[in-house]
């Protein structure tokens, strides 16, 4: 089963976001209180904890929401995921994937500064939200 093991947001962008214990999810906006809410096509990231865990080896002290991701998931094979493809989280949260990866900010986040490579550009997942809702921690994901 595949599952939410976080969820972040920022108030600005560029900064590292903060973990919270659930989130609000407005249908065509985004998180509330996050920077990236909007009308556009990336207001909700995602990424995987599996690849996470990875850089962690690396840099052992990184906190969730590091990447500026919003949504850190567990189980689900993002990399499989294509733009148009659709997800769903909890009973009620549809995202559709808009666009895969970004690159950094500044010509490198620090992360990449500190390891030479960030997974950002080739492993984050970007949408727009379908569907509202709240997000927490724990919560089923799954493609549609």
């Amino acid at each position: 089963m595949a599952v939410v093991e976080a969820v972040c947001i920022s108030e600005k962008k560029g900064i590292v976001k903060r973990e919270q214990e659930f989130v609000q999810v407005k249908e065509m906006w985004g998180i509330e209180g996050d920077a990236h809410a909007g009308d556009w096509h990336r207001q909700v990231s995602l990424l995987a904890a599996e690849s996470i865990a990875i850089v962690k080896e690396s840099l052992p002290a990184l906190k969730k929401g590091a990447f500026a991701e919003n949504i850190i998931t567990r189980g689900i094979d993002l990399a499989r995921l294509a733009i148009g493809d659709k997800v769903q989280i909890g009973e009620s949260v549809i995202l559709e994937v808009t666009q895969i990866g970004k690159e950094c900010h500044n010509k490198g986040c620090a992360i990449k500064k500190a390891t030479g490579d960030c997974i950002m550009p080739r492993e984050g997942i970007f949408s727009k939200v379908l569907s509202g809702g709240e997000i927490k921690p724990g919560d089923q994901i799954q493609p549609i």
